[in-house]
């Protein structure tokens, strides 16, 4: 089976690698590749050059990027092919990036990836819908990785994804800010004990709320602005959501200031 990854940052470059190790052949692109990559991907010229005959092709990029990618790529697609759209953003782009593979006949994906990609790598879960969603799951099923498939709408992936965002992101944000106040009063203790109080007195899940928020800001903020996006095209002020993506902007621009120091 060949498959190409477009975008070999943190999540791409362990989809690469884990593919490879399966068995898979594997065809990769990045404009700035800085990740350690398995011996069987093989680095291609162009997004395109990657895609070009492959079976299955996976997007992991920014969101930003996505229509983009989409536009060089198209010309080079076929009907045969699977296109697996990963990036974490609104089904309404998920659906503009569909609109713009469409005339190439290629087998779109929405594909929503459900946890962090470390440890689990490609056997991280995976939500898919699209029409090819289901043709994806016969597919990855052959090197044992599990897809669960919602149906052939595009957009039914990712809107569960940043549904789900709203609350984990939301949870994040306030336990984050809780503790950095009870530092800043001199009562850690006392504010981990209220937060544990609502968290089943679970003390590693708090440790891992506030470690994850500020490892993976810069990526999260991008998923807060499309939860942001995809509620206000609902007609819903996204309060809650603004202000978990505000928290993650504090924390990126903290952790910046930490590297320069």
């Amino acid at each position: 089976m060949h498959i190409a990854v477009l975008g070999l940052g943190e999540a791409g470059s362990h989809f690469a690698n884990g593919l490879a190790l399966l068995g898979a052949k594997v065809t990769g692109w990045d404009p700035a590749p800085n990740r350690a990559l398995a011996k069987g991907v093989i680095m291609a010229k162009s997004n395109a050059a990657a895609a070009q005959g492959a079976d299955i092709i996976l997007s992991v990029n920014l969101s930003s990027a996505s229509e983009g990618i989409a536009t060089e790529v198209q010309p080079v697609l076929t009907p045969a092919q699977i296109y697996v759209e990963m990036n974490t953003s609104s089904p309404q782009q998920k659906n503009r990036v569909y609109n713009i593979l469409r005339p190439s006949g290629v087998q779109f994906v929405d594909l929503a990836i459900m946890a962090p990609v470390p440890p689990k790598g490609i056997h991280t879960p995976f939500l898919a819908s699209g029409p090819g969603a289901f043709l994806l799951q016969q597919n990855f099923l052959q090197l044992g990785i599990a897809v669960q498939v919602l149906g052939e709408a595009v957009g039914d992936a990712s809107m569960r994804k940043l549904l789900r965002s709203i609350v984990y992101k939301g949870v994040a944000a306030v336990i984050c800010e809780a503790l950095e106040a009870g530092r800043a009063f001199g009562l850690e203790s006392y504010i981990r004990d209220q937060i544990s109080s609502v968290v089943g007195g679970n003390d590693s899940l708090i440790d891992r709320f506030e470690q994850g928020s500020h490892e993976h800001a810069a990526r999260r903020i991008h998923e807060m602005e499309a939860v942001v996006h995809m509620l206000k095209e609902k007609g819903i002020e996204p309060l809650m959501a603004a202000a978990a993506k505000d928290n993650l902007a504090k924390i990126q621009q903290n952790n910046e200031k930490t590297i320069l120091q």
